[in-house]
């Protein structure tokens, strides 16, 4: 937490939880993540975090967009980021979402199905297009499911298919999973993509790009790698799998980048215990599930909580949001041990909440207000 930051907490008198964003961070991870690999763009990935503060400061640094809708292209577009700086991921698009997004300009787009590139080649034509493979995502704290991408076999025989529509198969991407901890699993993906590469070279397609995805971690409880780590990983095995011949390199960096520069500030709202002889006590904030720590299902995502009285005697917690739905319960099973002399009406902060917070924060869900964000 940056002086800055403490300073904000200190001084700010808000009742509901809030999350704060210090730029500056997003700023030095960026720079860190080009200097480390010189040779990938950066798009990043919009749905992190999509504060205008944060995308302009992005952009202004010459950075490019992952986006996943039109509300997003807007916004990128509204921040100075040029058509040609986007890239439109998602793989689950409308029709008529696509045609807008041609009209103003971008020409990148993914896709891991027939029926998407068709809707592609019909109203987004001559564009560079790019097919998401499925991946495992083992080691991924937070992993992304079969809901995108297609096999190999599939992938390829529909970036042959793509240039018979008339667009460009620019290249293959994937995903190794949010939060990914197991650095051996760029290697496994770098290494089926490069076999695609060469198959589709013989049916005479020559890719030019291969999309690598995100996977960059924050700091939360459990001990993850430097991204020094991270970049040596890729860079090895892209330099094993592709020689000299190294491809255009993109990385989609979310987490990552503003993961770490956020931190929420929350109150104990109530402390209770459910028999006399249990030791474990309960403990509800006035932030939950539904209002910004929805990466908390299944105790996915454990988080770091400071509050004003540790360095004393701890216990064992369940830690809950304040709602009225049984499922806002963030911690049970996770070992989580708080001060025994925690108060009600004490604050709690939670580190690295800068990524996907403020954007899966419900809008009025028992009539609490979505998660009100400060980008400082």
């Amino acid at each position: 937490m940056t002086p800055k930051m403490q300073k904000f907490l200190a001084e700010c008198r808000d009742t509901e939880p809030f999350l704060v964003v210090d730029v500056d961070i997003v700023e030095q991870n960026y720079m860190t993540l080009r200097r480390l690999l010189p040779l990938a763009k950066v798009f990043y990935a919009t749905k992190a975090n999509p504060a205008e503060e944060i995308v302009r400061r992005l952009a202004d640094m010459g950075s490019s967009f992952d986006v996943a809708s039109m509300g997003e292209i807007d916004l990128c577009l509204s921040q100075g980021v040029t058509a040609d700086r986007i890239s439109y991921g998602s793989t689950i698009k409308k029709r008529s979402d696509i045609a807008a997004a041609f009209e103003k300009g971008v020409r990148l787009y993914a896709f891991d199905s027939e029926a998407e590139l068709l809707k592609l080649a019909d109203v987004a034509p001559g564009s560079r297009v790019f097919c998401r493979v499925l991946m495992e995502c083992e080691g991924a704290e937070w992993p992304l499911s079969r809901k995108f991408g297609c096999s190999p076999r599939m992938a390829a025989d529909l970036l042959v298919q793509a240039r018979r529509l008339g667009l460009e198969p620019y290249g293959i991407s994937f995903h190794v999973g949010s939060q990914q901890t197991d650095l051996g699993q760029w290697d496994k993906a770098v290494a089926q993509v490069a076999q695609m590469f060469t198959i589709l070279q013989e049916a005479d397609v020559e890719l030019r790009m291969i999309n690598l995805g995100g996977g960059f971690p924050a700091r939360y409880r459990s001990d993850v790698p430097m991204l020094e780590a991270y970049a040596k990983a890729i860079s090895d095995a892209m330099t094993k799998h592709f020689g000299n011949k190294l491809p255009e390199m993109i990385i989609e960096p979310g987490r990552g980048l503003v993961g770490d520069a956020g931190v929420i500030q929350a109150e104990v709202v109530l402390i209770s215990r459910k028999d006399y002889d249990e030791d474990r006590r309960w403990v509800y904030l006035d932030i939950g599930k539904f209002s910004g720590l929805a990466e908390t299902m299944d105790e996915a995502i454990k988080y770091r909580l400071v509050t004003p009285r540790d360095g004393g005697a701890t216990g064992p917690v369940s830690i809950a949001g304040p709602t009225c739905d049984s499922a806002d319960i963030l911690y049970e099973k996770a070992d989580y041990q708080m001060p025994l002399d925690l108060q009600v009406g004490d604050k709690v902060q939670i580190l690295s909440t800068g990524a996907y917070t403020t954007t899966y924060s419900s809008v009025g869900f028992n009539g609490f207000p979505p998660l009100k964000s400060y980008c400082i």
